[in-house]
């Protein structure tokens, strides 16, 4: 998260209020200087003419596995004097920030990322520490500037929401928080929020296994253009925060179009698409790793819902884990768990419930050798950061296999 050294952008282009330059030349303390003149740069580098007002932000780079000392320098530097000005959550930390050892955690590591924390809450931001900041009270209005960094939470605030942001770095994120603003640039314009590949699916699609390979077939052929999904009914929220996490895992786009879900009309494009029942199959079996047991069970990556630890309730009740299992949920919907007695429930089987982390920041590297998810980004990861073996497959089937053992 280390910064390069920036010079006020005298040469700059873009129209600056009068506060905007008095942060820029330092009248509001260092950290709001920082963060003007990494704003300012990335207008200019983007073409934007001004700076636009956000509602939110939503902080990426917060396990101290991926900012590493350097980025904890930075952090401590911007919270001296450094205060955000609007709602700012966070994006998931390397560990379970109350149970960590009951995570394999060390202690080494958590002091660290205690520190990491201690300087985001210093500038009043939430340590809510989810990917899913939308279940936890961070879900803006459809047509409201936000900059956020999660790439599955920006698909899902473009998509779903109807909010506008780009796929935010997290020092800029961290700048627009400081600052309350954010380039008018990319995706908080219009024009650029059209759709360019029409993506026909004319069969049912259900499960966030399929919508997961359903996001890494369209991914992996159209990149980061903006897809016009079309021929899906009545989709879950937890089939789109599916389809929005590996969309963006293996295509870099920001946002896709569905009917029905998207607010606001996409005009429909002329370039397109077919999925076929055939290709989602194909995406789920580049995806699993035939013949290996799993010896994790891994779900929640994006955080789990409330709904989705209801199933998990059902499918645990009464019964012992007979794998390791970790269940990745933010801690503001692990509490409303908690209170209806579903936490309970679960904890009673034996799996965890790591609050706060994920398999994809959490320090977990070479201590498993294949994990059973539904998740498209989670085997991304998995297979890329952690050298994991991966079995992705239905969510009821992971939940039957932690306690049977046995995969069907």
């Amino acid at each position: 998260m280390r910064q390069p050294a920036l010079r006020p952008a005298r040469c700059s282009s873009m129209q600056l209020t009068k506060e905007e330059k008095e942060m820029l030349e330092g009248r509001h303390g260092n950290a709001a200087k920082k963060s003007m003149q990494i704003l300012v740069a990335l207008g200019t580098i983007f073409g934007a003419e001004k700076m636009v007002a956000v509602d939110s932000v939503q902080v990426a780079g917060v396990s101290y596995d991926n900012l590493g000392d350097a980025g904890l320098e930075y952090l401590s530097s911007l919270s001296k004097d450094g205060k955000v000005r609007v709602l700012t959550t966070l994006n998931p930390a390397g560990m379970d920030l109350e149970n960590y050892r009951n995570l394999g955690i060390s202690e080494d590591f958590a002091a660290k990322q205690k520190q990491v924390i201690s300087a985001f809450a210093k500038m009043g931001i939430t340590a809510s520490c989810t990917c899913t900041p939308y279940y936890i009270g961070n879900k803006p209005k459809a047509g409201s500037h936000v900059a956020w960094s999660e790439s599955s939470a920006v698909c899902y605030a473009n998509s779903v929401l109807g909010a506008r942001t780009n796929r935010e770095g997290g020092p800029s994120a961290l700048a627009a928080a400081i600052c309350g603003r954010t380039p008018m640039y990319g995706m908080h314009i219009e024009k650029n929020r059209q759709a360019q590949v029409l993506v026909n699916v004319d069969f049912p699609l259900e499960s966030t296994a399929r919508f997961g390979a359903l996001g890494k077939f369209i991914g992996e052929k159209i990149g980061n253009k903006i897809p016009y999904i079309s021929g899906i009914r009545n989709p879950s929220g937890e089939c789109l925060k599916s389809l929005c996490a590996s969309i963006a895992t293996y295509g870099g786009t920001s946002m896709f179009y569905m009917e029905g879900v998207t607010p606001g009309k996409g005009a429909i494009p002329k370039e397109a698409l077919h999925v076929s029942k055939g290709d989602i199959e194909s995406a789920l079996a580049s995806m699993d790793d035939a013949g290996m047991a799993p010896d994790l069970v891994a779900l929640g990556c994006p955080h789990l819902s409330l709904a989705e630890l209801r199933t998990v309730a059902s499918h645990f009740a009464g019964k012992k884990v007979k794998v390791e299992t970790w269940l990745c949920v933010s801690r503001g919907v692990y509490l409303q768990a908690k209170k209806l007695g579903i936490a309970a429930d679960i904890e009673a089987s034996g799996a965890k419930m790591a609050c706060d982390t994920c398999m994809v920041v959490a320090p977990v590297a070479g201590r498993w050798k294949c994990v059973a998810t539904d998740s498209a980004k989670s085997c991304y990861y998995s297979r890329s950061k952690n050298k994991f073996k991966v079995r992705t497959a239905e969510f009821e089937k992971c939940l039957r296999y932690a306690v049977s053992g046995k995969w069907e």
